[in-house]
């Protein structure tokens, strides 16, 4: 970050999280705000366990967004650290967006972690409204309208629809300040781990249900040729079992994952995919610091 000073035009920028239950968008959201891919998606829990941080930035303001792991009921030590690194992003930033999927509704889960924000300076954003009537929209307002909020705005990150007047609303809300990143920059992530994040957003997208959550992933080796980089990344899971599935028959998992993630990549990188077995990882601390977590 730089601490360079505001500049004489009155230039704003400000730090903005976005904060919510699992799968309730925060992920395509910010990859939507931004026009440009910065974090992982899937339709499953834990698909974020960083905070990520994306930027928007015009001739007049910098918005920096930091996406956070969903916060739920943990069931692992991995669990406990996501709720931890979620929470952590809501003390010393500029305006939390509390983000509600419309179609599950505001719920207990929703409830629960309302408590822990200062409603009063957060936005509320009911994220999924695209395919919902009106009168459903109009519902889950009403169900969030006694939380006191500053303000509250029914968006799709899928669509854009309502994105517009949320990135407006947030530019008013921060300060005069010093650009912190360099304009041209979208994304606060070294390139080793988000390589490392493709890989694992594939291997979600194309496993069985109970194998996601027990996969981690790390760029073991990085080479620069003249063809494009070379680049080794290990799998990690937690049983054997688990090793045959992500696989596949003859690789075919693997194949598939490789070919994904080289799409999108620079032309001529090579992807090198190999599983190891860490037993019960995501219950071990030490493990999960290991890995960056």
């Amino acid at each position: 970050m730089s601490d360079a000073p505001a500049n004489a035009d009155g230039f704003r920028s400000g730090f903005v999280t976005l904060f919510g239950r699992p799968n309730v968008g925060k992920s395509t959201l910010l990859n939507k705000i931004l026009g440009h891919k910065v974090t992982i998606t899937s339709d499953k829990a834990q698909t974020t366990r960083n905070q990520v941080r994306g930027v928007l930035t015009n001739d007049t303001h910098q918005l920096v967004f930091v996406d956070t792991p969903g916060v739920g009921k943990p069931r692992s030590e991995l669990g406990r650290r996501l709720n931890k690194t979620a929470n952590e992003a809501n003390g010393d930033v500029d305006v939390v967006c509390f983000v509600v999927d419309a179609n599950s509704g505001y719920g207990k889960g929703d409830a629960f972690l309302a408590q822990q924000l200062d409603l009063a300076r957060a936005v509320v954003v009911i994220n999924k409204i695209d395919g919902l009537p009106q009168r459903r929209i109009l519902s889950q307002l009403t169900a969030v309208s006694d939380l006191g909020a500053e303000a509250y705005f029914p968006v799709s990150a899928q669509t854009g629809d309502g994105i517009p007047n949320l990135i407006e609303h947030l530019r008013a809300r921060v300060p005069v300040g010093p650009l912190w990143y360099p304009d041209d920059q979208v994304k606060d992530m070294p390139e080793t781990r988000w390589v490392a994040e493709l890989v694992r957003e594939q291997l979600m997208r194309t496993t069985r249900e109970e194998v996601p959550h027990s996969v981690a992933t790390r760029v073991t080796e990085w080479e620069e040729t003249n063809k494009g980089p070379r680049i080794k990344v290990e799998i990690l899971v937690e049983r054997e079992s688990q090793k045959g599935i992500v696989i596949g028959k003859g690789g075919e998992v693997l194949k598939k994952v490789g070919t994904n993630v080289r799409r999108q990549l620079p032309a001529g990188s090579r992807i090198d995919l190999v599983v190891s077995v860490d037993r019960d990882w995501h219950h071990d601390l030490s493990a999960i610091e290991r890995l960056g977590y």
